[in-house]
């Protein structure tokens, strides 16, 4: 991992990203990471994050990130595709 981020910090210093763009890009992945592991409950996220639900709020709407764009990935399908997957389910078992 360590490999991984040498070279992505390398990318970004060629490329001439800025030092706080880098900062913010960085905070809004992880913090995006962690949400999306916890299915958008920001309380279980922020006790993950070792921080406090309000500073998490705050971190979010300062990067422009909201819970909407977390949960997107998230929802079920509609009732209809999910008895078509279902089906294709039990056809492929």
């Amino acid at each position: 991992m360590k490999r991984e981020l040498d070279n992505l910090v390398t990318q970004m210093h060629s490329t001439g990203v800025r030092y706080d763009d880098a900062v913010r890009q960085f905070k809004r992945q992880y913090l995006l990471e962690v949400l999306r592991a916890h299915r958008g409950n920001q309380c279980k996220a922020a006790e993950e994050l070792g921080m406090h639900r309000n500073t998490l709020s705050r971190t979010m709407a300062e990067l422009e990130l909201e819970l909407t764009e977390v949960r997107a990935g998230l929802k079920r399908p509609v009732r209809s595709e999910r008895l078509v997957q279902g089906g294709l389910r039990q056809q492929i078992r």
